[in-house]
C-alpha cells in the first residue's frame, strides 16, 4: 500500500511539474521571457506561493530545467533524423540535421525562443548539470557534420587558416579537442559560420519576419542549405 501511495504522489508531483512548466513557456510567449514568474504560475494553477516553490526553488531552477527540457528534445530530434541517413553521406546528413530543427522550432516557438532568443534578465545559468550537458550535446553534434565535411571543405576555406585556439572560448576548444582531436581551429570556426547559417533564416521565421513576404519559407530554407552543403565541397542531396 505504501508503494502504491508513494507512486500516486510521484505521478501527480511530475503531472503538476510538466503543467508549471508549460505555463510558463505559455507566458513567456505572451510576454516575453521576463513574464516567468513563480508566482504568475500559481495564481494561473490555483496554488499557493508556498506550494509551488516545493516544485522550483527559484524562478532560476525553473528556467534551468526549462532550458534543459527544451535543448534535450531539440537536440535528440536532430540526432535521430541525422542518424537516419548514412555516414558516408555528410550533405545528406547536415540537410537531413537543418530541417529536422527548423520543423523543431516551428512545432515549439517557446522553446526556440528560450534557448536561442532574449535571455531572460536576471538568470544566472549553471557552470554544469542537465541545461549545460544538452546545449554541449547540441554544439557537438553540429561539429561533427562540420567534421565529417572538413575533408572536401578545407581547400576551399584556405583563409580560415588565420584563427588560432585563442579565438574561441576554452570550454568549447577542450570539447572539440576531446571529441574531435584531429580538427584544425579553421574547422571550428567553419562550424560557426555553418550554424549561423543554418539559424539565420530559421530566426527570422521564428520571430514572424518572413511573414507576408513569402509562401515558400521551407522552400528557401531548403535552398540555403543546400548551397551551404555546396559551399563545403560537398554533393547536394537529392
Amino acid at each position: 500500500m505504501k508503494d502504491q501511495t508513494t507512486s500516486r504522489r510521484d505521478r501527480l508531483r511530475a503531472q503538476a511539474s510538466s503543467e508549471i512548466k508549460a505555463i510558463a513557456l505559455k507566458l513567456m510567449a505572451e510576454g516575453g521571457p521576463d513574464a516567468i514568474s513563480l508566482r504568475a504560475i500559481a495564481r494561473e494553477m490555483g496554488m499557493t506561493a508556498g506550494a509551488i516553490y516545493s516544485y522550483f526553488a527559484t524562478r532560476d531552477d525553473l528556467v534551468t530545467t526549462l532550458i534543459s527540457d527544451v535543448y534535450t528534445s531539440l537536440v535528440e530530434t536532430a540526432e535521430a533524423a541525422r542518424d537516419a541517413v548514412p555516414a558516408d553521406d555528410p550533405g545528406g546528413r547536415i540537410l537531413a540535421w537543418a530541417q529536422a530543427v527548423r520543423e523543431w522550432a516551428l512545432a515549439n516557438p517557446e522553446g526556440f525562443r528560450l534557448i536561442y532568443g532574449d535571455p531572460v534578465s536576471g538568470y544566472q545559468a549553471p557552470a554544469e548539470g542537465p541545461a549545460h550537458e544538452a546545449e554541449q550535446r547540441a554544439c557537438t553534434g553540429l561539429t561533427g557534420l562540420v567534421a565529417a565535411a572538413w575533408p572536401q571543405a578545407e581547400p576551399l576555406h584556405r583563409d580560415l587558416r588565420r584563427y588560432s585556439w585563442d579565438d574561441f572560448d576554452s570550454g568549447l576548444v577542450a570539447n572539440v579537442k576531446v571529441k574531435f582531436p584531429d580538427l584544425p581551429p579553421a574547422a571550428v570556426a567553419l562550424s560557426l559560420r555553418v550554424w549561423g547559417r543554418m539559424h539565420g533564416l530559421m530566426a527570422l521565421e521564428i520571430y514572424g519576419h518572413l511573414r507576408g513576404l513569402t509562401h515558400e519559407s521551407a522552400a528557401i530554407y531548403r535552398d540555403e542549405m543546400i548551397d551551404l552543403i555546396r559551399s563545403l565541397g560537398l554533393p547536394a542531396p537529392a
